[in-house]
């Protein structure tokens, strides 16, 4: 597998997934200063001209949610998602949307200091932290003791939102962001 990279995009959550599975990859730098991700040859892999891109012999994948999917099923046994026929597979899948149909824009729109009209599509970030912390149940992980693909999408958006400098305001998911950080594979704030 080639993870396309740049420590400086999103991919830094698909290397956090990869890294949890255990995967075996090679890091293919992409220097957005020269541009790389709009070259013809990029391109051919995420038609976007955006990371992270991963390919897997013939299987080219782009968009966080997709490349934490594929990897969790890739990888059984590092049990990042729960077996498809499982009864929580469809919380599973939900997580996955939610983190960047709900959680990404509305705590953009926090970030930027911007109204969520209801005509956005997605609910203002306290209706949506208040979302992830009732999924987080007693925790330690959004399904208990188990870590899956889901706690790498949703507690990556609240890891950006402490490298912006700012905290969710809410105790249980800070405490949840604090574990995730403690994971060895985590993805690191800046020193």
């Amino acid at each position: 597998m080639k993870l396309y990279f740049n420590p400086q995009s999103r991919a830094v959550i698909a290397k956090w997934v990869l890294d949890e599975a255990g995967a075996a990859y090679d890091i293919v730098p992409i220097d957005f200063e020269k541009r790389e991700h709009k070259a013809p040859e990029f391109l051919k892999i995420n038609p976007a001209g955006k990371l992270p891109a991963l390919v897997d012999g013939n299987t080219r994948l782009f968009e966080n949610p997709a490349i934490c999917l594929y990897v969790a099923e890739k990888f059984p046994a590092a049990k990042l998602a729960p077996p498809v026929g499982a009864p929580e597979r469809g919380r599973f899948l939900s997580l996955m949307v939610y983190s960047t149909a709900q959680l990404e824009p509305s705590m953009g729109d926090e970030l930027l200091k911007l109204a969520t009209p209801p005509a956005r599509g997605w609910n203002d970030f306290d209706t949506v932290k208040d979302v992830v912390e009732g999924e987080l149940g007693e925790g330690p992980y959004l399904f208990g003791a188990q870590f899956t693909a889901a706690d790498v999408m949703v507690g990556s958006m609240f890891i950006w939102q402490r490298m912006f400098g700012a905290r969710s305001g809410r105790a249980k998911i800070d405490a949840y962001i604090d574990r995730l950080l403690s994971r060895p594979h985590s993805m690191k704030l800046p020193s």
